[in-house]
């Protein structure tokens, strides 16, 4: 089939490299100046990965999308809607209504705690009903080789049973998974877990991981259950089944950034970690919804108020005892 993936960065150049991998005709699109796009021209790689000579490379945003039957959306979770409103703006809301739409970003809008395919709906309408693609895995270790298993999630259960046989391969074993809802809060919200694993490792208490694993899912089977999903989603891929690649691997950008925040250095990186952003969008939500989420709400004190790691873990430890099953 003939696959656009709009976004050349880390995750769309792997998109493309493995939708070119399991035989299917791709375009790979980034704008016009972008620093990533250029370098894939000159070199066709990155620190990543090397694109085989059939992908082809463009800055032709109609082009890349009038031309594909599945087009792959891999940007920054808090571009989209404003990528969604250019991309009505130049003619090509409609389109997309006829395109197979993925979206493989992991986050919720900041500001408003709004999930990603929700925001697609309020900007091109009903019509386009986007998949999510979410699940473990990191993209160094995927060009060595290495297989996992990821999950595809939408409303249509024949589209996603079509999907799967279309994208799926022994590098990547595909599951569909029908609770959208579930599907999309529990990818988003790894990520804050993965903040707060990094945190832990800055200060030495990686033997708490477990309990981060035990509480962290706890308190998003509530958020999700509360919201109207199915809370067990969040024992699946998108969330529990990212956890190793999340909150142990040494490419986790947010173990990474989570540590790095305890440790003093995280101006160091060059962009601020997603689950930053769903730390804040998780609070809209529990407030909205009335659940209480202390990991986390701790998580958001430290990152965005800047509250001191240490003391925040005191105080979360110091919580009203309760059962576990709560």
């Amino acid at each position: 089939m003939r696959v656009a993936v709009l976004g050349c960065g880390r995750w769309g150049s792997f998109h493309a490299w493995y939708a070119a991998r399991v035989g299917h005709a791709v375009t790979l699109w980034g704008r016009t100046g972008s620093a990533h796009l250029a370098e894939l021209c000159e070199t066709r790689t990155n620190e990543f990965l090397t694109l085989p000579d059939d992908i082809r490379l463009t800055d032709d945003l109609h082009e890349a999308v009038q031309s594909a039957e599945i087009l792959i959306i891999s940007i920054h979770a808090q571009a989209l809607r404003s990528f969604l409103c250019d991309l009505r703006v130049w003619g090509l809301g409609e389109e997309l209504a006829k395109k197979t739409v993925i979206l493989c970003m992991k986050g919720l809008e900041i500001g408003t705690g709004k999930r990603l395919t929700t925001v697609v709906c309020e900007e091109l309408g009903s019509a386009v009903k986007p998949v999510v693609w979410v699940g473990p895995g990191h993209v160094q270790d995927f060009v060595r080789g290495i297989p996992n298993c990821m999950v595809l999630a939408g409303e249509d259960r024949e589209a996603l049973r079509a999907l799967v046989d279309v994208l799926g391969s022994p590098l990547i074993r595909f599951y569909y998974g029908e609770d959208l809802l579930g599907t999309e809060v529990g990818a988003a919200a790894k990520n804050v877990i993965g903040l707060a694993a990094g945190m832990l490792d800055g200060l030495s208490y990686a033997s708490l991981k477990g309990a981060l694993m035990a509480r962290g899912t706890r308190e998003l089977v509530r958020l999700v259950r509360a919201m109207g999903g199915d809370g067990e989603t969040i024992y699946g891929l998108s969330h529990l089944g990212d956890y190793e690649a999340t909150l142990f691997s040494p490419h986790s950008n947010n173990r990474r950034y989570g540590e790095a925040v305890v440790r003093g250095t995280a101006g160091d990186f060059h962009k601020i970690a997603e689950g930053v952003y769903t730390a804040e969008a998780l609070m809209a939500l529990s407030e909205d919804y009335s659940v209480d989420l202390p990991i986390s709400t701790t998580v958001y004190e430290i990152v965005t108020k800047g509250r001191d790691p240490r003391e925040q873990l005191t105080q979360l430890f110091l919580r009203a005892t309760k059962s576990e099953k709560e």
